[in-house]
């Protein structure tokens, strides 16, 4: 039977959009609503970290209580995405008297809208709908995009058998842009059983997945909630010795700060095989976004990426900050919005206070900022600036270059 729906296009920029509940469920569909440009509202008691992150950084407006009558008032689109079949079947009813098209999550065929198999490729945005059977619109979509990016358009994806891997992949997902990732690491995700993503992870990319795919929100919010690594670590030697195939997708790169190794050495000990996949470092990419190059030619011989994990004066420090005070090149700081002030400090120990400094807020998002100062004035400039994690911050003289003006046409 062909599918009865018809299929549209939705622009909901800046139109008033209900979600009610906060689970996996809106962890996958609100990264696109958001960047529909929705004002998103999002009905819940409780929220996975993922979401109640973008609720903190005043993406979405979370309402903390209980579905009630009247939520749906002035919406133009409306998704019950709650566990609870009574619920999900009460807001579809005050949508369809309201006259508000509804997702119900649970059951597909009760709401008056679908969600469909979606995803973006060189500005495309494919969608595809099959009459009730959602594993097969995530094949069909899949197929799609892989033709697309291997520069072929097919109806189906025979798996490479070669790609069947067993264990657990460590997938470095990139600085934050979903198109960021590379290619064998977004393979890979496409065949995972389980997916244990970080907050940073391009999660955009979690709406491609397939609907029987499990997603373990590993969320690690700065000076916030945060999943122990012990747990991490053990579910990600669970599911595998379960005969699941596991994808650990992290931000930027693994290796880089991201306790990559950590894991690796976990599943080692527990004789799980794990498949390393580096992903482009936020250190580089996110100044290269914001037209900050880490070197250039007669301005930086040397470049060190530092951890702002630990104060300088902190005896667990394994940085000699008086050596990187008087050096003349670059210093990329990463998760070092907190102690800021501390950092600086340390710098100026060695460097004089006019040293170019820039701060690159969400880089490669949508959502990025860029906070230009020097080494005197930025504690001052990203307090007034309201610059919140993560960020990458770079001292030294490219952060005091700028990309020539382009004639205009």
């Amino acid at each position: 039977m062909d599918d009865p729906h018809y299929l549209s296009g939705l622009d909901l920029a800046g139109r008033r959009v209900v979600m009610i509940g906060g689970g996996s469920v809106a962890q996958r569909r609100l990264p696109r609503l958001i960047g529909a440009g929705a004002r998103v509202e999002l009905v819940s008691p409780h929220t996975t970290p993922s979401v109640s992150a973008m609720a903190d950084a005043g993406e979405i407006v979370w309402h903390e209580r209980r579905y009630a009558e009247g939520d749906l008032t002035d919406a133009w689109y409306a998704l019950a995405c709650t566990d609870d079949p009574e619920v999900n079947a009460a807001v579809c009813a005050e949508a369809e008297n309201a006259r508000v098209f509804c997702v119900r999550a649970d059951d597909g065929d009760r709401g008056s809208a679908v969600t469909p198999a979606s995803g973006r490729h060189g500005g495309l945005l494919v969608g595809v709908l099959s009459g009730g059977e959602p594993l097969r619109s995530a094949t069909v979509r899949d197929s799609i995009l892989d033709g697309l990016r291997a520069g072929t358009v097919a109806d189906g994806r025979v798996p490479d058998a070669r790609d069947e891997l067993p264990g657990v992949a460590l997938v470095g997902g990139g600085p934050g842009d979903p198109e960021l990732i590379t290619v064998r690491g977004r393979r890979l995700l496409a065949r995972a059983d389980v997916v244990v993503a970080d907050r940073l992870a391009p999660r955009e990319l979690l709406d491609e997945l397939s609907p029987h795919v499990e997603i373990v929100d590993a969320a690690k919010i700065p000076y916030g909630r945060a999943a122990s690594q012990d747990v991490i670590n053990s579910t990600l030697i669970d599911r595998a010795k379960a005969g699941k195939f596991v994808v650990r997708l992290k931000g930027g790169d693994p290796y880089l700060f991201g306790r990559g190794f950590e894991e690796v050495l976990a599943c080692a000990e527990a004789g799980i095989p794990v498949t390393m996949v580096p992903g482009i470092t936020s250190a580089f990419s996110v100044p290269a976004a914001a037209d900050v190059p880490v070197t250039h030619r007669g301005v930086a011989h040397e470049v060190v990426v530092v951890s702002g994990h630990v104060a300088p004066d902190d005896e667990k420090s394994l940085v000699d900050w008086q050596l990187l005070a008087k050096m003349r090149g670059t210093v990329v700081l990463m998760m070092g919005v907190e102690r800021l002030p501390l950092f600086t400090k340390a710098l100026l120990e060695g460097r004089p206070g006019d040293t170019p400094v820039a701060i690159v807020e969400d880089g490669t998002m949508r959502t990025q900022r860029v906070l230009r100062s020097t080494l005197d004035s930025v504690v001052e400039d990203a307090a007034a600036a309201g610059v919140r994690p993560p960020a990458v911050i770079v001292f030294g003289p490219v952060a005091g270059l700028a990309q020539p003006s382009l004639p205009s046409t």
